[in-house]
């Protein structure tokens, strides 16, 4: 192995890398927050590369019906809700609030899908329609839910995957697309040809995870979001609502799953099913960080990303077996060196 070898693997790895790191920063915020070890995070990221591509094609992608179903089923339990409450008065702002942006979501898809938008606008409105499945998902499968125990959640989760896993082959198909890069520039240095898109993956990788430091330390909302990782009794008789954490951190994994699909779309063939691979080295990453240390996290997702690219030159055949491996002495070093309580009935 040359020095020239090693630069392109080091840059693949740093492309790779950033991506993991963006989900498992987004796994521990949806785990401190609500306890789920939320498996389906990778699908956001195949939602939202296949749903660009559909935009590209000037197709109405099927995550609008998706959109549409969740809305349905959230306005169903929020009805359902109000009713044995007592509350009926609630009940059409209620739905307004449910129904009203996923409607004026999916008309807007409706009407700018034949047109062919800019690249940009194609990416906003893939943004718009995927964002909001995060709280959907929430209010409908976790929230009834959330008082649970964790085996519970963590089952909810993997019924969670696997529909959203079969509803992506009937939306999309079984063929794997690939959509054009934001840029056709070429970079070279130190004799390394880095691709404009490669550039878009760390820019935007390390502007969103400066937003998140700032969100969580400068705002009300990352505070309380916090605040409910920290302690979640504690934030609710401050009047912090869990429930509200739990929906906000939805939305913001949403956001980060979105956005890693359409970042890395360019660069490799995705499928239904890619994102599970994807966020299963995302989750690599942030059991580095225990799942409650965010700069672990982003080191633990580069180790991945280079552990990936080195080996699938040694050994291409057995790079995933190589980097799963990587998490066992790191759980039995967890496991030794953390003092464990019982829980209590």
């Amino acid at each position: 192995m040359d020095l020239s070898t090693i630069l392109i693997l080091s840059q693949d790895a740093f492309t790779s890398g950033a991506i993991y790191a963006l989900l498992s920063l987004a796994l521990i915020l949806v785990f401190g927050v609500t306890r789920v070890v939320f498996i389906p995070q990778g699908e956001f990221v195949s939602y939202g590369a296949l749903t660009l591509a559909s935009l590209q094609l000037g197709v109405v992608p099927g995550t609008v019906w998706l959109l549409l179903i969740l809305a349905c089923l959230a306005a169903i339990m929020e009805t359902v809700r109000l009713l044995l409450s007592g509350a009926v008065r609630k009940l059409p702002r209620s739905l307004a609030v449910i129904l009203g942006p996923p409607l004026m979501i999916a008309v807007l898809v409706k009407v700018c899908a034949p047109m062919h938008l800019a690249l940009g606008w194609q990416i906003l409105l893939t943004m718009l329609l995927v964002m909001p499945m995060g709280p959907l998902i929430y209010r409908v499968a976790f929230r009834p839910l959330a008082d649970a125990s964790a085996l519970v959640l963590l089952i909810a989760a993997v019924a969670v995957h696997f529909v959203l896993v079969g509803l992506g082959l009937l939306f999309f198909g079984a063929e794997g697309v690939r959509t054009p890069p934001f840029s056709d520039a070429q970079l070279t240095l130190a004799g390394l040809n880095i691709s404009g898109q490669s550039l878009w993956v760390y820019a935007s990788s390390f502007v969103f995870i400066g937003l998140l430091a700032w969100f969580f330390s400068k705002t009300l909302y990352g505070k309380a979001l916090r605040a409910v990782a920290f302690n979640r009794n504690g934030a609710r008789l401050v009047g912090i609502s869990p429930d509200q954490a739990g929906t906000l951190s939805f939305a913001l994994a949403s956001i980060i799953g979105c956005l890693s699909g359409v970042l890395i779309g360019p660069i490799t063939t995705i499928y239904y099913d890619s994102g599970f691979l994807i966020g299963l080295k995302g989750f690599v990453g942030a059991i580095f960080g225990g799942m409650a240390s965010y700069p672990l996290a982003a080191a633990g997702a580069m180790m991945v990303g280079f552990s990936e690219s080195f080996s699938s030159f040694w050994l291409s055949g057995y790079k995933d077996v190589v980097v799963f491996t990587m998490i066992i002495p790191v759980l039995l070093w967890r496991s030794l060196s953390t003092i464990h309580y019982e829980e209590e009935e």
